[in-house]
């Protein structure tokens, strides 16, 4: 099986999963695989922007519901609550949409705004405005990522084989590291 048929096959829902969950890295190499021809660029952003949709809504209603228990058990988010309560009594809108691009806040920015009380409509209004926005800015990057590949490297179909086992060790390694600082803050 070649690199073409495997993202063919398993691209999609690979990066439904990873939009339910951070996101950019997976997406960016979405990106760059659309500008390969292995994925349809629109497919990509609507794979994304739906499933950040449902990964945020998702973490907003466990913050709604669990958030007490969930803040106990990370006193680090736990710690910036009252500043996040406080913005989005001010700032609700525009607080929602900048999470999306906030690094390290994906999953913790939902979950306390969960805890603040805001409107779910409210939430999933702004939610779905920066799903929008992501999707396709995020996705593009990884697209002109690729354009200044091939540029560099000219045709890059010789070595996509490396270049995608290269992407996944990094992407990997980068979401482990973030895995592994995430439970060291959390102690």
């Amino acid at each position: 099986m070649d690199v073409a048929s495997l993202l063919q096959t398993y691209g999609y829902p690979l990066l439904a999963l990873g939009c339910l969950l951070e996101g950019e890295t997976v997406l960016v190499l979405a990106g760059f695989a659309a500008h390969q021809g292995h994925l349809h660029f629109g497919l990509v952003v609507l794979v994304a922007a739906v499933a950040g949709f449902v990964g945020d809504q998702t973490f907003f209603w466990l913050g709604r519901r669990h958030g007490a228990q969930m803040l106990r058990r990370f006193p680090s988010i736990a710690g910036q609550a009252d500043r996040v309560h406080r913005l989005i009594a001010r700032w609700h809108g525009w607080l929602i949409v900048f999470v999306r691009f906030a690094y390290g806040l994906r999953i913790a920015g939902p979950v306390l705004i969960g805890t603040s009380g805001l409107a779910p409509w409210r939430f999933a209004l702004f939610n779905a405005i920066g799903a929008a926005l992501w999707a396709p800015l995020i996705t593009g990057a990884g697209w002109f990522f690729g354009r200044a590949v091939e540029a560099v490297l000219g045709e890059i179909h010789r070595f996509e084989l490396w270049a995608l086992a290269l992407a996944t060790f990094f992407a990997l390694s980068w979401i482990l590291w973030k895995l592994v600082a995430s439970r060291r803050s959390a102690r």
